[in-house]
């Protein structure tokens, strides 16, 4: 199964017959994919259900509507186990963008969380998940994040990337980070949820 947003509304792409959420089903063969991102923006829909019969290969078919962007970022806990979230546009976030041409995945993921919140001393644990969403500029693009469990033991002032928009950085407790979610992102959400499922 695959989770693509448009804004914060999922097309769900899934070869499960279950039903989801009530949101309306289509095959992803008899579909064009520019209407249901349409749809989507301007219908008040919760959500898509495209079904597949061969998922791997309707992917693939998927994402050549696509020009797709490569970003990389990370899910920071310190000694405490507290996350380390951004703020921008009015929104929590976790640090996160766009991977430079030659770059490696891993190498781009501590580049930008470093760049976002003025950290230091980033170690990868492991990969988390990726997550796809939808965005328009100069026409509809698919931003592809590779998401990874960092650690860091940096105890000095956090430095938001004001040039990018980020106006605060901050560890949160259990207790903050579900205020947080309330004003999030679903990627952002579903990136939380993985992280909790670690065993």
């Amino acid at each position: 199964m695959y989770n693509v947003f448009v804004n914060d509304t999922p097309i769900i792409i899934t070869s499960s017959l279950k039903k989801i959420n009530n949101f309306p089903v289509y095959l992803l063969k008899d579909v064009v994919i520019e209407e249901i991102v349409y749809k989507l923006q301007h219908e008040k829909i919760n959500g898509i259900i495209l079904f597949s019969d061969n998922l791997e290969k309707d992917w693939v078919y998927f994402l050549k509507n696509f020009k797709v962007i490569a970003a990389a970022g990370g899910l920071v806990l310190n000694a405490n186990e507290d996350i380390l979230f951004i703020f921008r546009n009015g929104i929590w976030d976790l640090p996160k963008g766009r991977i430079e041409k030659g770059e490696a995945i891993e190498t781009a993921a501590i580049r930008e969380v470093e760049e976002e919140c003025g950290i230091a001393n980033l170690t990868i644990i492991q990969p988390l998940i990726t997550t796809y969403h939808i965005f328009f500029q100069n026409g509809m693009k698919l931003k592809k994040t590779y998401w990874f469990l960092m650690t860091s033991d940096y105890d000095k002032k956090l430095t938001p990337q004001t040039e990018e928009g980020i106006t605060k950085v901050a560890f949160k407790n259990e207790v903050d980070v579900t205020k947080a979610l309330k004003n999030t992102y679903g990627n952002i959400k579903i990136v939380y949820n993985t992280y909790k499922e670690l065993p």
